[in-house]
């Protein structure tokens, strides 16, 4: 268990076989997150500050946003949405469960995807050594490495202004070897 003080958009678990399920923390303005949850050509955005969850189907041709205020089923996902809970499954065992009134969402995988998932909740194959593991398949033992490695955008991060340095004659004369258009050693 660890707080996640990012201030970025981070994949906290996907299948990396069969490509079945995505499920990423997306940072939204004013200090707010939302949930992305995709499965089987649909995306649920739940947005459990504002209460609301939205569903976007792309085996259309048309984007299609539809607020999930009521029972949604098809033949590959489930959703169910209460007064202050949305529950998200498909029939290969993937559920993603989501209750306002607390502000905890939970992500369940069934044994079919032992071990084929990565991301900020590990590897899920209940090996303790492996948890902490990098898209590059390498391991850190460092949270913010870990957490950074995992992002899947630029951060909202407000980077300071440096004040620019004055140029030096040492400097003009590199600009002149290495960034002119015509200078062969560029």
């Amino acid at each position: 268990m660890y707080d996640l003080a990012s201030k970025c958009s981070v994949l906290l678990a996907k299948d990396f076989v069969h490509n079945a399920f995505t499920v990423i923390l997306n940072e939204e303005t004013r200090n707010s997150r939302s949930l992305y949850v995709e499965m089987n050509q649909t995306v649920i955005s739940i947005y459990p500050q504002l209460k609301i969850s939205k569903m976007y189907n792309f085996s259309f041709t048309e984007e299609s946003c539809q607020v999930l205020d009521q029972s949604l089923e098809n033949s590959t996902m489930n959703s169910r949405r209460g007064t202050n809970k949305i529950e998200i499954s498909d029939h290969k065992g993937v559920s993603v469960s989501c209750d306002f009134q607390y502000d905890l969402c939970t992500v369940t995988l069934a044994g079919w995807h032992h071990g084929i998932s990565a991301g900020l909740f590990g590897t899920n194959d209940n090996e303790v050594g492996n948890e902490w593991m990098v898209p590059n398949g390498s391991f850190t033992d460092n949270i913010q490495e870990f957490t950074q490695s995992w992002q899947v955008n630029k951060c909202s991060l407000v980077l300071k202004k440096e004040k620019p340095c004055p140029i030096t004659a040492k400097q003009n004369i590199c600009k002149v070897f290495f960034e002119e258009p015509h200078s062969l050693l560029r």
